[in-house]
């Protein structure tokens, strides 16, 4: 007999991008936040990854981070969030920015990155929303 929350028939899988975060720097201008032209950093999952030696500015990392899950899921090709990838740098003096670039996609089972179970309703609604009524 099955049981309501028995999820074992439920594809718990989902995919999220990995990104690679750049400095862009202007040749020629003062850089204000410490990044250096080609400096960057990945985002695998929910790991983020610096190359040794290599720092970011915290502010800057404040200005991005927001951005970062919503860039990992999968967009509408019209959604903003499919098209714009550079971010400024939140010192206005500064003229650098930092572009997100989709590298790769990683695939994740439910069951693997939370305790909270699976919603065996929430499954079967559209998109996996359930709205409350």
């Amino acid at each position: 007999m099955d049981h309501p929350s028995d999820t074992t028939d439920v594809d718990d899988t989902f995919q999220l991008y990995d990104l690679r975060v750049e400095v862009i720097c202007p040749a020629g201008e003062r850089i204000m936040c410490g990044a250096k032209a080609g400096d960057y950093f990945t985002l695998e999952g929910e790991m983020l990854y610096l190359p040794p030696g290599q720092g970011i500015s915290i502010y800057s990392l404040g200005a991005v981070l927001p951005l970062l899950a919503a860039k990992q899921r999968k967009t509408a090709s019209s959604d903003w969030m499919s098209t714009d990838a550079e971010i400024a740098c939140p010192d206005p003096n500064c003229p650098s920015r930092l572009r997100i670039v989709r590298t790769g996609v990683r695939t994740f089972k439910h069951g693997e990155t939370t305790v909270v179970p699976l919603d065996p309703v929430a499954q079967e609604a559209p998109g996996g929303i359930v709205q409350s009524s």
